[in-house]
């Protein structure tokens, strides 16, 4: 007869441990359209969204320093199972009005429990220490989270960011202005009842 051990599940339990240990950190996804915020946040008990400044405020260098921070504190905190994804300034703004973040304050996170209607927002300083601090306030509770005033609405489809720094938008070119004499613009009759300002 075969022996059967009954500790399969003390073995089970170590070898799950070193499994965790050894998985990949989270991906920190870019909040490109509902189906990753569901991914994220709906299914997962507890998400931490990161609302970046606009690329034109720190370039590609800022923001993939901002991402790095998050990719660090992803790997320590793995085993928890959390959602990770991030936006810009703006790009999800009704997201933003949900969780009552936004309008200045970038970087911001937030820790975000749907099923709870719970939000906890960050209030410190964008580094790996301080938000490191707020993640040990969320796993002992020691925050009290506000409730959502709002429901989360179902997010726009994004344009992926490409890596690179923001370009400025283009001004018009109002040089052919310049041939345009005021002096050949009609003026309206003087007596027609309308008074300046």
């Amino acid at each position: 007869k075969a022996v059967v051990s009954t500790q399969s599940g003390h073995y089970g339990r170590g070898a799950e441990a070193k499994l965790e240990v050894f998985a990949e950190p989270p991906e920190i996804r870019e909040l490109l359209n509902d189906e990753i915020f569901a991914e994220e946040c709906r299914e997962k008990g507890i998400c931490l969204i990161s609302i970046l400044p606009d690329i034109l405020d720190t370039g590609a260098e800022g923001r993939n320093n901002y991402l790095t921070t998050l990719k660090e504190l992803g790997d320590k905190y793995k085993k928890r199972k959390w959602g990770w994804a991030w936006s810009f300034a703006g790009e999800q703004d009704k997201l933003e009005a949900a969780i009552e973040v936004g309008g200045a304050g970038y970087p911001t996170i937030v820790a975000l429990n749907i099923k709870k209607n719970a939000v906890l927002h960050h209030r410190g300083g964008f580094s790996k220490d301080s938000i490191n601090e707020f993640l040990q306030y969320v796993i002992a509770g020691r925050i009290a989270p506000a409730v959502l005033r709002k429901d989360v609405p179902k997010l726009r489809k994004a344009t992926p960011w490409d890596g690179k720094d923001g370009q400025m938008p283009e001004e018009e070119d109002y040089s052919d202005l310049d041939d345009v004499d005021l002096d050949d613009i009609p003026v309206e009759n003087e007596g027609s009842g309308h008074s300046e300002l």
